[in-house]
């Protein structure tokens, strides 16, 4: 194994240089020469009706006692109810944490559906 012996890097020079002056940018000369514009091309898209559909049917489940919630477990898991103490005026007794909860749950089985799909080129 042999030893190599390299220069010492250059010093930078102790003057500074000033930097080119930016360009200015164009502002528009009158509110009516600025254009703003929606795109609205994601709605209906297969990709907004696989969201739109596994968040609704998320809620769906959960608001008509098919998967748990705060108040109600689901019937074929047989769990125990326990005391809450949230007030709510659904006449199922749905609230603010399950709309989160199973929201949360349809986004990432949205997301889940949208990229598995993308990955095999199929959307």
């Amino acid at each position: 194994m042999a030893l190599s012996l390299t220069r010492a890097p250059k010093v930078l020079p102790t003057r500074t240089q000033r930097a080119a002056p930016c360009p200015k940018v164009q502002q528009p000369r009158s509110r009516k020469a600025m254009v703003c514009k929606a795109d609205a091309s994601f709605i209906g898209s297969p990709t907004n009706l696989i969201m739109v559909s596994s968040i609704g049917a998320c809620l769906f489940a959960s608001r008509f006692g098919l998967a748990p919630s705060v108040r109600k477990v689901a019937q074929p898991l047989k769990l125990s109810d326990r005391e809450v103490l949230q007030t709510t005026g659904d006449p199922a007794g749905f609230t603010a944490t399950d709309v989160l909860a199973m929201g949360a749950a349809g986004h990432a089985i949205g997301v889940g559906i949208v990229l598995g799909l993308k990955g095999i080129g199929q959307l």
